[in-house]
């Protein structure tokens, strides 16, 4: 217990109130209502250096009510992280280090970008996950080199989202006792008193989960607050929550408790009654001269801790050399390795036609020699995505060695999971189910995006050639709608050695997300199909020494039928070479001088076939360009007949672009 406490409380709950004024925008309620329950946990439990923000042992904290981000701000403002009073005065700016939402690499200190409810929740049960991994893998006795919890404050709202329902119901089936909620219960929501929608027994809820369950009563008890953190950390088996009762907008006479506390300023004549009740003295925008000592002591605490850690491990490496050599291999990556899977002939070789799917299971096979940290898993889809690795184990309560995730029917918290896992550091994360289902996980793959996250997306029944299963399980929009994303590379392979092309692509960025788009159907393996595909379009057919009349593009299982078309029109003295486009974004990124020799500005005749939307095309072929897409939902049959239905066959296509061509 610091002399400061009372004092630091206060300022916290002072600075994030001013802030929000001051941008005339944010949310004060929360900071106002939990920054006690936050301030215990930093200053009594939480093991970090804020003069080192990355250091690899530290404990994680994520703010899932990311809305709340002025707490976050002021406690590492007052811990000592670089995030000034300059910072704090520019709260919601362009430009500033203080967001309006946590943001992953905008701010010192800030672990992973919050906002959408619940998604921190589910981050910090990757987190977790990651760190049970990877302490399996490394500690040995007397050398816990891999030692840390993760928590998370959420609110009401997250709590809501299905998606923490999702996440908490998977931490607890995996036993993962190192991960702590703090649940700011307030009862309060934008609309008005949680009542209006949300009267069920959380804590029975989380029993039912497998979590231990502990409440405080007093949100403002310092000590009661600690002791309930110190329980949960005893707690070795089960995740923690937490349920500590605050009242939102606590000070503020008019607006505690009520909804207008939430998201809105106080207003300068509550801002000095929030002053006044806590006899709140200074200036606007003061740290008080105890509290700066405090930052001071925080940042000789947190070197402390980390030059312990940093002993240990150099006696660890004395003792185990190469362990020591493989933790750092994981965290840091070995470019040597990369270079020679790039070059590794044995990896593009595949002796027989096949989906793209089950060359993609083949390649995640082979990459286990050059990367053993690779983990992830399927949404109870494994042996469909064919993202199952042999002998590998199951990540499980019993077996935290398993590099096999089961994450069962949670698409939505399974890509915030995945999150998760980057986040931590260490591993490499891949995640898979049917392409339509990214509907339901489109959230987290886009804060894989925002936050530039190397999960990978392994994305099966790519198109209506799923058949029988009919048009709820036929993505057709989906294409675009991942194209359209910043950040995410899209990559859907012609055939087995394109699939191989976009792993490789995947395991060796480190600040992308990739998601591969894999047919159920056979392909074949094409004559000049490989490495080219990492410039995202390439020549792959072209009929002879004559000049070009048009020029067809396609990508996944319509390259294939592309050919066909190209060959059968060469037959009758038509000249057109074909592209296998696999990744817009990956073509956008070579230079001009490729871009127009694969697309020469002078041919105008352009035509696109993909079995989706043809959304998105119009850039490539021009306004005087021809699409052959599927612009409507599918339909329930063969998967033969589909494509002839919807216009997928060779004769039709050659009889429509020679009408085109003339």
């Amino acid at each position: 217990m610091y002399i400061s406490d009372d004092l630091n409380v206060k300022t916290i709950r002072i600075l994030s109130a001013e802030a929000v004024e001051k941008a005339n925008s944010g949310h004060p309620g929360l900071p106002l209502g939990a920054a006690p329950m936050a301030y215990s946990l930093w200053s009594r439990h939480l093991k970090h250096n804020p003069g080192n923000s990355k250091w690899l042992d530290r404990d994680r904290f994520v703010l899932s009510a990311g809305h709340g981000s002025m707490l976050l701000y002021s406690l590492l403002h007052i811990f000592g992280y670089d995030v000034t009073i300059e910072d704090i005065k520019n709260f919601r700016q362009v430009g500033s280090r203080t967001p309006g939402h946590p943001e992953y690499r905008d701010t010192d200190g800030v672990e992973t970008t919050t906002g959408p409810l619940g998604q921190g929740v589910a981050n910090a049960a990757g987190m977790a996950a990651a760190e049970a991994f990877l302490a399996s893998k490394f500690n040995r006795e007397n050398f816990n080199i891999v030692d840390h919890y993760t928590y998370v404050l959420a609110g009401d709202g997250c709590l809501m989202e299905g998606l923490s329902s999702e996440a908490s119901s998977w931490a607890g089936t995996m036993g993962l006792g190192k991960l702590i909620m703090l649940y700011d219960s307030n009862s309060i929501s934008i609309e008005g008193s949680t009542d209006l929608a949300f009267k069920e027994d959380v804590s029975k809820r989380y029993e039912a989960y497998g979590w231990q369950v502990i409440k405080v009563s007093d949100g403002n008890d310092l000590n009661i607050i600690s002791a309930a953190i110190e329980e949960a950390k005893n707690e070795k088996e089960k995740p923690s929550l937490i349920i500590v009762k605050t009242i939102i907008g606590e000070g503020s006479p008019k607006k505690q408790g009520t909804a207008s506390a939430h998201g809105e300023p106080l207003g300068s004549e509550q801002l000095q009654a929030v002053k006044d009740y806590y006899s709140w003295g200074y200036p606007e925008f003061t740290v008080p001269a105890e509290t700066q000592s405090f930052r001071e002591e925080m940042l000789k605490k947190g070197k402390s801790e980390e030059d312990k850690w940093d002993a240990l491990f150099t006696s660890y490496k004395e003792k185990y050399p190469e362990l020591a050599d493989e933790f750092n291999e994981w965290y840091n990556g070995n470019v040597e390795l990369s270079e020679k899977l790039v070059n590794d002939e044995s990896f593009w070789n595949f002796e027989k036609d096949m989906a793209t799917r089950e060359a993609s299971g083949i390649c995640i096979e082979r990459l286990v020699k050059y990367f053993p940290n690779l983990i992830g898993g399927s949404a109870d889809l494994a042996p469909s995505n064919k993202t199952y690795m042999k002998d590998r184990g199951d990540f499980s309560k019993e077996n935290k060695q398993g590099a096999n995730i089961r994450f069962g029917v949670r698409e939505h918290a399974m890509s915030a999971i995945a999150n998760g896992i980057a986040l931590h550091g260490g591993l490499k994360v891949f995640t898979g189910t049917f392409f339509t289902f990214t509907d339901y996980m489109k959230a987290g793959m886009r804060l894989s995006a925002i936050m530039k996250l190397p999960v990978t997306y392994v994305l099966t029944h790519d198109s209506i050639g799923v058949g029988e299963d009919g048009p709820t399980h036929q993505p057709v929009e989906h294409l675009a709608a991942l194209r359209s994303m910043p950040g995410m590379i899209t990559f859907r392979p012609a055939d087995a050695k394109e699939t191989a092309a976009g792993w490789i692509y995947s395991a060796t960025i480190s600040q992308k997300p990739v998601s591969l788009m894999l047919s159920r159907q056979k392909l074949p393996i094409l004559k000049n199909s490989g490495g080219e595909a990492l410039k995202g379009a390439y020549i792959v057919y072209e009929p002879g020494e004559k000049e070009t009349e048009g020029i067809i593009m396609a990508s996944g299982s319509e390259v294939s039928l592309a050919i066909n078309v190209a060959e059968t029109l060469f037959s009758e003295g038509i000249y057109l070479k074909v592209i296998s486009f696999p990744s817009f974004e990956l073509f956008e990124e070579q230079s001009d001088e490729y871009k127009n020799m694969i697309l020469p500005e002078n041919i105008e005749k352009r035509i696109a076939i993909e079995a989706a939307s043809s959304f998105g095309w119009h850039k490539y072929t021009g306004l005087k360009g021809k699409i052959f897409s599927i612009d409507t939902f599918g339909a329930s049959g063969k998967a033969e007949d589909l494509f002839v239905k919807y216009g997928f066959e060779k004769n039709h296509i050659a009889n429509e672009i020679k009408k085109y061509l003339k």
